[in-house]
């Protein structure tokens, strides 16, 4: 029997972060699907991705183990980067700048990204942003930010 261990030390890895969210949960108020308390969608989201870890697992059972290669620091530094960029941006620029900029963050992460595809996947989830969330939700935040003003 093979184990892929790359794929097995993730599943573990979601799966511990999971009850780890979940026993974060106790102290919160869960309420019901109706009246859903301050705990109730992070103990939904720890489900969530406690069965991401346990499908993770079974799928590494019986998969032949993948080549390891070095650490992705380009993708590592670009992703954890993006949240910190768009937290200093966020007032400054507005929503849909600061969306626009951490989503080319992102899209660059990845070594296949062409310019044509975070190019539109830049436009496309900024536009979805700025819909959802200023014109839908009605949160307050500029759409567009003081340092874009003349």
């Amino acid at each position: 029997m093979q184990i892929n261990t790359r794929d097995a030390a993730a599943g573990v890895i979601f799966i511990v972060i999971a009850g780890l969210f979940a026993l974060g949960t106790q102290e919160l108020t869960i309420g019901s699907a109706l009246r859903m308390g301050p705990g109730y969608f992070p103990l939904v989201l720890a489900g969530v991705l406690g069965f991401i870890g346990f499908v993770t697992l079974f799928k590494a059972v019986g998969k032949a183990q993948s080549p390891m290669t070095g650490v992705p620091w380009r993708g590592l530094i670009l992703i954890l980067g993006a949240p910190v960029v768009f937290g200093l941006t966020l007032r400054g620029l507005g929503l849909a700048a600061a969306t626009a900029l951490v989503v080319a963050i992102s899209a660059y992460a990845s070594r296949r990204a062409t310019f044509v595809m975070a190019a539109s996947l830049t436009v496309g989830l900024t536009i979805f942003c700025v819909v959802v969330f200023s014109y839908g939700l009605g949160l307050p935040v500029q759409r567009i930010g003081p340092w874009l003003t003349f």
